[in-house]
């Protein structure tokens, strides 16, 4: 009887294992980071900012939420080289764990992915997001399709630019009528590349029809509205894997 018992016991441990793994695979996130690297005409180098991949993915991770990394070509995706900068304990603990670390260095390819496979989407950003994002038509669909399933849709300082053309199925754009952040024009000037992007991605928000909230320039922000989760800047990128965190936990 006892070893009815302990066997008894040791099955449900076991199953309770099992279903504790399908949860976690129904909590998947993707990050998806550009895959361009040229700074419009200037001859300089561009890509996604490292910490507003590295902040959002740890919160996700620390809450024990698997996470994917894409880019729109796949492969080692460019780094802007300026996000290496400064000394980021988070950059430096994600690039010293090879199984983190790798995930970035051989990205998946967006086109090769189902969206039912997860939960959220985060788009990193980085000025190269403002020339392949907002005219992909596979990353528009996976958008909307894992929005419509219930899903979180998040951006981070121009990661945004994804959310300027992601159509739901009624026709109307995912952020019309609803509240948003993003790198702002007065941090575009200050960085001095308002003439170098293509377009103004605060106006371009607006000109959509969504609600635009900023803060003090190198503030954090973020804004939640439903089930779309916006930062404005890379200060904000940790705060956003935390609401994206709170969300997920919340289903």
């Amino acid at each position: 009887m006892r070893l009815s018992t302990r066997m008894i016991q040791l099955g449900l441990a076991a199953a309770l294992a099992l279903g504790s793994s399908f949860t976690m695979a129904a909590e998947k996130v993707l990050i998806v980071v550009t895959s361009h690297s040229q700074m419009g005409t200037t001859g300089e180098k561009t890509g996604y900012w490292m910490g507003e991949v590295t902040h959002p993915y740890k919160e996700l991770v620390d809450a024990g939420i698997e996470v994917d990394i894409a880019s729109i070509a796949g492969g080692k995706a460019p780094v802007d080289e300026r996000s290496l900068a400064e000394a980021d304990a988070t950059n430096q603990w994600f690039m010293a764990n090879n199984q983190h670390n790798t995930k970035l260095q051989q990205t998946l390819k967006l086109a090769d992915l189902t969206a039912s496979e997860y939960k959220a989407v985060l788009f990193a950003g980085g000025h190269g997001t403002m020339w392949d994002f907002p005219q992909d038509k596979v990353l528009q669909q996976f958008a909307a399709d894992i929005y419509q399933n219930n899903g979180i849709v998040a951006a981070v300082c121009h990661g945004p630019a994804a959310l300027l053309n992601i159509k739901l199925a009624d026709g109307r754009y995912l952020i019309a009528g609803k509240q948003v952040t993003g790198f702002t024009n007065a941090e575009e000037e200050q960085v001095k590349l308002t003439q170098v992007v293509p377009f103004s991605l605060q106006d371009q928000l607006v000109q959509r029809g969504a609600h635009f909230n900023a803060a003090a320039n190198w503030q954090a922000k973020v804004v939640v509205d439903q089930r779309l989760v916006t930062g404005q800047n890379p200060q904000s990128a940790a705060a956003v894997g935390q609401a994206m965190v709170s969300l997920l936990k919340a289903k």
